[in-house]
């Protein structure tokens, strides 16, 4: 595989399956049946649109193997738990249904959300326990925070005044749809011609970003949020490596001042791994280009991701059930 500096640079492979017909842009799994992505709906009345109660994970795959799936399921499993809703299929189904999602479109490097909301309750009630909630699922083709090409750019980030959605009020470990907070403050970043943007929590510290955690080296320590933000995969991911290769890192306090005064910072998202972050609100980070730290475990995460660890393997030749397939 080409590599330019910082990114893997993914390729066709030669052993790649053809999509079945009408999934060669993506599936999704609704109503115990997969069909093509543009034909996915969800009932108007279901409160996982009416009020966002719902919740997610969103998993890859690279290589024709999905990452940590076994992580990602049992954090679903925690969302469930968190807000009491049921999920109504298995641990072994959900993988099943990834696989096959991922299968029929013949993606080598692929982006499923898995979904579940909480249904409705009969027309004329509002009592949440009368619902059944749904699951649902889509693949499309693998996504990324900041294209590959580009990533030696890094991206260019916004400290928004605006506060994540408070723990007291919806558990951050949680993957929920709460995301005005975030959308409204990617406006505010558009708007100071910044690329993306991470909010604060009520204690004044950096808590997270649109489907990312965030990174710093400040004063020559490597840095994380611990508190007030979704504990990501990547991140997890990140963490592990650091404690491999016997870097030290700390979960803790990072206010937007020791963010002002880094000297590398980037972020962790499953769409892209490491991604580093070369400007603030305009000022740059150290010579504002990403730095050794970064470049080390952005190359680290991508060696893991190529060479298939923690990886589950499609098997492309694999019977999809029947009755999923349109008919």
């Amino acid at each position: 595989m080409t590599r330019h500096l910082l990114w893997p640079a993914p390729e066709p492979a030669a052993d790649t399956p053809a999509a079945l017909p009408g999934f060669d842009t993506g599936a999704a799994f609704v109503d115990g049946r997969i069909v093509p992505i543009e034909e996915a709906r969800i009932p108007l009345l279901d409160w996982g649109f009416l009020r966002s109660d719902a919740f997610q994970e969103t998993v890859s795959a690279w290589n024709g193997r999905v990452f940590r799936i076994h992580d990602h399921i049992a954090r679903f499993r925690r969302s469930a738990e968190r807000l009491r809703m049921q999920v109504r299929h298995d641990d072994a189904e959900i993988r099943d249904i990834i696989h096959a999602l991922v299968r029929v479109c013949g993606f080598r490097h692929a982006y499923v959300q898995i979904i579940n909301t909480r249904g409705r309750p009969p027309v004329g009630s509002r009592d949440l326990r009368l619902c059944e909630s749904r699951f649902q699922a889509f693949c499309m083709p693998y996504m990324w925070l900041k294209p590959p090409e580009l990533q030696d750019q890094g991206m260019s980030l916004h400290v928004s005044p605006r506060l994540r959605v408070p723990p007291a009020s919806v558990d951050p470990m949680v993957k929920h749809y709460h995301w005005l907070d975030f959308e409204m403050g990617l406006l505010d970043a558009y708007d100071a011609g910044c690329e993306t943007v991470v909010l604060c929590d009520g204690d004044g510290n950096v808590a997270e970003g649109p489907g990312f955690n965030i990174f710093a080296v400040v004063d020559g320590v490597l840095t994380t949020p611990a508190r007030n933000m979704l504990d990501g995969m990547t991140r997890r991911t990140v963490l592990e490596i650091c404690c491999d290769r016997g870097i030290p890192v700390t979960e803790g306090a990072l206010s937007p001042e020791m963010l002002g005064r880094a000297t590398e910072v980037f972020l962790t998202t499953t769409a892209g791994g490491v991604v580093p972050v070369t400007s603030i609100d305009g000022r740059a980070v150290a010579n504002g280009r990403p730095g050794h730290m970064t470049a080390q475990l952005h190359a680290a995460y991508w060696q893991m991701r190529d060479s298939g660890a923690a990886g589950d393997p499609i098997d492309y030749a694999a019977a999809t059930p029947p009755d999923w397939l349109p008919r």
